[in-house]
Formats: C-alpha cells, structure tokens, sequence
C-alpha cells in the first residue's frame, strides 16, 4: 500500500481518440489547412511559373509558323557611288553593271502555295501548343500531389511528435516515482537504473521526433515557394472515419487513361510529331512566291532614264537535288514521331502500373488503420495491467519498461497509418488526373 501512494498512472492514448496533430505552436505562427497549402503552391511554386511561360512561348512558336502564310514587306535603301567605268567581273552571273544611284523602294513577297508542307507546320506548332498546355495541368498536379504528400507526412511527424512528448512526460513521472520510492528503501536502485533507462530513450525518441518534423516542415515550405523559414500550424482535417479504399483498380486505370494530363501531353506532342514529319515529307514539293517592288531614284546616272521603277513576278521553286538533306529530315521525322508514340506507350504502362500499386497501398494501409488501432487498446491494458501488477510487488520494472514501450510504439504506428491512407488516396486522385 506504501508503493501505491507514490504512484501516479501513466497517461495513455485511448483508440478511440484521434492522435493529436500537432504539438503546441507560437502565437506567430500561421494556421494552415491543406487545401491552402494546395492555393499557395500553384501560386508561389515556381515550378508553376516554368510551365505557363513555356505554354506561352509554344503558342508564339504557332505565330512562327503560321507567318509563312502571311504578306513580307521590306523597305530598301540604296546609294551607289561606282568607280568609273567598273564591271563586276566575278562571283556572280547577274548583270555586272554598276550605275550611280541613291533609291528607295519597298519588297512584297507573297508565298502562293507550298502544296501543303506550311500547313503541316502550323499544325504541328498547334499540337504542341496544346502539349504545352497540358503539361502545365500536368505540373499543377504533381505540385499539388506533391503538397499534399508533404502535408500528410508533416501531419504524421508532429502526431509522432506529441507522443514522443507525453512519453517523456509520463517517464519523467515515472523515473520520479521510483526515485521516491528507492529513497525510501521500498524499491532497489535496479529499478531506478531502468527506470532512467527508459526516461533517457524517450527523451531520444523526442529529439528524433522533432528532427523528422522539422526536415518534413522545410519541405513543405519549399513546396509552398517559400524561401524563408515561415512557421505554420497545420490544421488537421483527416476524418475520424476514413472513407473505405477502392476495392477495384481496373476502373481507376481506365480513368486515369482518360483523364491523366500528362498522357494528354504526350498524346498531343506525338500527333504534333506526325505533322511535323508529314511537312518534312513535303519538302520535295515546289514553292511557288509571288514578289512585287516599286520605288524611286531621285539621284541617279544618265543610263537609268526613269525615276520610279516598278515590276511584279512569280517564282516557282522546284527542289531536285541537295545532297540527300531532305531525304534524311523526313527519315529523322519519322523516327522521332516512331519514338514519341512509344513514350505514349512506355507512360500508359507506367499509369496502369501506378494506379494497381496505389489501390494496393490503400487497401493495405487501411487494414492498417484497424490493426494498430486495436494494438493501441491491447497494448494500452496490457500497460495497465502491468502497472498494477508492479504496484503491488508481482512484477519487476522490466516488465513494465516494456508495457511501457509497446504503448509508445502502438501510438505512433496507429498516427503513422492514418496519415499514410490519407497519402494513399491523396496518391489515387494524383494517379487517375483528379
């Protein structure tokens, strides 16, 4: 009866009480829910930024191409002052002759037609404008995913955090008891040894516990596009009853094949690929260009009897021979529109893979949820029983060192398992472009 006065119950974590968030946090901090977490890094992510300027510049590359199609119109400035009675007499076969002069005029080319091959430019530039496009969704899910993931795991390290802080606090009370207790000879100092044992493990399951939080906090920081260290409190909005995980992944992978922007993306670069290789196949086409010029020469030499000089004109281009360069550009074009439909296929795998391993995952790790939980009241009676039994002298201090560690580590694999299912539907929606 002696002992039992200077023994104090531990606290324990009952099953039916969700695992503590967060530890306590400085007035400074700010509260942070995960969809805000989601806000803030599709606003300041940079990675964000990358994919819209780069949408951006494909849609000029389009204006490129198309330009082709449009009017070229060029303004000319001309003086000559030639050597008397000079000729060109080589490099060139035009008409050597060379006439004071100072004009000014303006050049309008006009291409008619390519038979196709500009088309096919401006639709490949189209497509991968498009790519372009849904690589930026793509982005924003993997960043939000990638939050979310954060968020989970910062969630799961601090629930860890508080329990590594009340076992220290409960072995403080402990080590203090069985102090009291030696001191007045009812206890040896066996018992104290061991007791100060496990009060020095809690106290490193603590510095781990705050290391790990920390490293998870300053990921999530940079996720959220911070560059300094900004302080938040995480708000913990994972239910008290988790929704059930998918029993069936064939039709999650059949909505992942239609919504996943990144295969979009890919999709989209191999059709872009495919114009792209049929304009290389066009080269071999004639280009026909109309051109027209008008100008005036106010100063000029008495064999150019008119001031003003105009003339129109059309050209036709008919390429024959060039060393086989065409010939290999449409062979390039076809290899890489070959290779861009395999990428298609190698990330169609990829996804059905992913989203059959996920849906595997969830499962698992919601069993998970039910096991530890149920470990959590086993262990926390056996801790109870232990603890009565060493009260009353029918058990050493070994046995409740190890009551005590079993609660411990009960506690943080049931805070563990639920924040690792919420990670595991967070994944699925990731998976199948939600």
């Amino acid at each position: 009866m002696a002992t039992a006065c200077f023994f104090v119950m531990m606290g324990t974590l009952s099953v039916g009480a969700q695992v503590a968030p967060t530890v306590p946090a400085q007035s400074s901090s700010q509260t942070l829910t995960i969809s805000q977490a989601e806000q803030l890094a599709l606003k300041n992510n940079p990675r964000i930024a990358v994919a819209r300027l780069e949408a951006l510049a494909e849609g000029q590359v389009t204006r490129e191409a198309r330009s082709s199609e449009l009017p070229e119109l060029a303004g000319n400035l001309t003086a000559v002052e030639p050597k008397a009675g000079s000729r060109v007499t080589a490099g060139g076969l035009n008409n050597p002759v060379l006439y004071e002069r100072a004009a000014a005029g303006v050049t309008l080319r006009q291409m008619i037609t390519d038979f196709g091959r500009t088309r096919n430019l401006v639709g490949s530039a189209e497509l991968r404008a498009k790519a372009a496009a849904s690589a930026q969704m793509a982005t924003a899910d993997d960043v939000t995913y990638a939050v979310d993931e954060a968020f989970y795991h910062a969630l799961s390290t601090q629930a860890v955090l508080k329990v590594a802080a009340d076992t220290v606090k409960a072995r403080q009370t402990t080590a203090d008891q069985v102090s009291a207790l030696t001191a007045a000879k009812l206890k040896s100092t066996l018992d104290l040894s061991f007791a100060n044992v496990d009060l020095a493990q809690a106290k490193l399951l603590l510095v781990d516990a705050e290391n790990a939080n920390q490293d998870a906090l300053t990921t999530l920081n940079a996720l959220l596009g911070n560059e300094r260290d900004v302080a938040y409190t995480l708000v913990d909005e994972t239910p008290k009853s988790p929704a059930v995980a998918p029993e069936d992944a064939e039709p999650l992978v059949t909505e992942a094949f239609a919504r996943r922007p990144d295969l979009q993306s890919l999709d989209e670069q191999y059709a872009a690929a495919k114009k792209f290789s049929a304009a290389e196949h066009d080269l071999w086409r004639p280009t026909v260009t109309a051109l027209g010029v008008v100008g005036d020469t106010p100063v000029r030499a008495d064999q150019i009897t008119t001031p003003w000089y105009g003339g129109v004109g059309v050209n036709m281009n008919v390429p024959l021979f060039n060393g086989f360069l065409y010939t290999a550009r449409a062979k390039e074009a076809d290899l890489r529109a070959g290779a861009a439909n395999e990428q298609v296929q190698a990330l169609r795998q990829t996804i059905a893979r992913d989203v059959r391993a996920t849906v595997l995952a969830a499962q698992s790790n919601f069993e998970r949820i039910a096991v530890t939980g149920q470990l959590v009241k086993e262990a926390s009676s056996a801790f109870d029983l232990a603890q009565t039994r060493y009260k009353i002298g029918l058990s050493s201090i070994v046995e409740l060192s190890q009551a005590q560690l079993a609660e411990t580590q009960a506690q943080i694999a049931y805070a563990n398992a639920r924040y690792e299912y919420e990670g595991s539907l967070a994944a699925i929606r990731f998976q199948t472009g939600q």
